[in-house]
């Protein structure tokens, strides 16, 4: 599973930021800000400043954890971890009507929290998958079928790619790649998320994808994939969506 590489810390006691920060920085995550008031951390987001925030309930100012959490999410589509001492059932129920994405109960180790985030994340990333694709234009998909182009479509049930009527002969991580961005057509998807569904185990060169990329590319070069510099891959229907 993944983690995210930009996470927001709003904590008020100093220890705590630097004992976060620690663990942050072991697994190779940025903290691009520590804050120990609602106001200072609302005001340093914006849409792609982080990736999650960890947020503790009891700090600094007028509004708690909660209230914070709840005014972000009116705004913004970011995973929140809560962290507290607390975990009675008024504190758990209050929580709770925000759907967080993780609670941490002080004190906590570092696999505590590399545990919680990743679990977070992963969360995440489905319930935005499930998202985009209650979002693919309904003209896109006839039964099981993705329509990419005219002559093009990937059988959602088979797990086949079809050109001409005919199934093209791929290899199983060609298929999963092309499945993928099949989900999410016209819409970039992430080398991330790309490589969660193609190789779940995270065992891969860092080359990998760009030759997964390059083999597909070969065997079918009217397939319509895009490259996005630093951000990842789109397939885009050439069908008439009229």
């Amino acid at each position: 599973m993944m983690l995210p590489s930009k996470v927001m810390v709003v904590e008020d006691e100093v220890l705590l930021q630097e004992h976060i920060e620690s663990i942050l920085k072991s697994l190779d995550i940025d903290m691009v800000g520590c804050y120990d008031n609602a106001a200072d951390a609302r005001a340093a987001i914006t849409k792609d400043s982080c990736e999650m925030i960890l947020t503790d309930i009891n700090i600094k100012g007028a509004e708690d954890g909660i209230q914070f959490a709840r005014s972000i999410l009116q705004q913004y589509d970011i995973p929140i971890v809560f962290i507290s001492a607390y975990s009675d059932g008024e504190t758990l129920e209050e929580v709770m009507e925000l759907s967080p994405y993780g609670f941490i109960t002080k004190p906590f180790s570092a696999k505590d929290i590399e545990v919680a985030m990743r679990i977070a994340y992963k969360r995440f990333r489905i319930d935005k998958d499930k998202k985009k694709k209650s979002e693919t234009p309904t003209k896109m998909i006839q039964g099981d079928k993705i329509i990419i182009s005219p002559e093009c479509y990937f059988d959602m049930k088979e797990h086949v790619l079809y050109r001409m009527d005919a199934p093209v002969r791929l290899n199983k991580k060609q298929v999963k790649l092309i499945e993928t961005l099949a989900m999410h057509c016209n819409q970039i998807v992430e080398y991330d998320r790309i490589i969660d569904e193609v190789w779940p185990d995270g065992v891969l060169a860092e080359s990998s994808l760009r030759t997964l990329v390059y083999s597909v590319r070969r065997i079918l070069p009217d397939l319509p994939i895009e490259s996005h510099s630093k951000m990842g891959y789109a397939l885009r229907t050439t069908h008439d969506t009229e």
